[in-house]
């Protein structure tokens, strides 16, 4: 993923019914600062000249984290996510990264089915918390 890829890829996350986008983290200058942080990790799927699918990949030098896992609805089922995530994990490897996590909202049946699928765990052995230190960072679920 480039940061040239924006556009299409934020068109990409307003198609996918639930999804959450952050005003600021969310924005150009949030995944531009993002992609620079993590070069060459997050990645787009391209099919008929287009992006169908997105993941915003970045580690802390310790573990890495998938965001904004999507793949387009009329593309999914190909296993075009598989792909995407098989590529990330790879580039995290390269990077000496022995371990990635992700959130998905517990409502989120779609995404939750294909997590198991490819083989990642439920977690159930701990609790997920958060501070927000920016309130001007409001969440939006898409329609």
């Amino acid at each position: 993923m480039r940061a040239s890829d924006y556009d299409a890829v934020r068109s990409l996350w307003m198609t996918i019914k639930g999804f959450a986008i952050r005003s600021m983290d969310d924005s150009r200058e949030g995944v531009n600062k993002f992609i620079e942080r993590n070069p060459g990790l997050s990645t787009v799927a391209i099919e008929d000249g287009h992006i169908v699918g997105a993941i915003l990949c970045g580690h802390d030098g310790r573990r890495a984290t998938l965001y904004h896992v999507c793949v387009a609805e009329s593309y999914r089922k190909q296993g075009i996510g598989k792909s995407m995530v098989v590529r990330c994990m790879e580039e995290l490897q390269k990077e000496g990264i022995n371990k990635v996590a992700l959130i998905a909202f517990t409502h989120n049946d779609v995404g939750n089915a294909f997590w198991k699928e490819i083989g990642w765990t439920e977690r159930e052995d701990l609790n997920y918390y958060d501070f927000t230190l920016n309130t001007e960072n409001i969440v939006r679920f898409n329609d």
